[in-house]
């Protein structure tokens, strides 16, 4: 294999496009949870979450009734 076929520097590339778009929403995510923890019990539940849901809710994992409007 040859460095200057442009194989190598595209994997590489790929690689590294990819890990920084993953550090990237990694710390988009704890941000959101940091957020969300410094909220009281009143203002999460009128979002429709329970500390215990805060993790959840971020990952996508909540309840998807939680975002219906009732």
């Amino acid at each position: 294999m040859s460095l200057t076929s442009g194989g190598f520097f595209r994997r590489v590339g790929t690689w590294f496009g990819t890990w920084a778009y993953v550090l990237v929403d990694h710390l988009h995510r704890r941000s959101a949870i940091k957020t969300l923890r410094e909220m009281n019990e009143r203002e999460l539940r009128d979002i429709g979450l329970t500390r215990s849901q805060i993790e959840d809710a971020v990952s996508g994992l909540a309840n998807p009734d939680v975002w219906r409007i009732r």
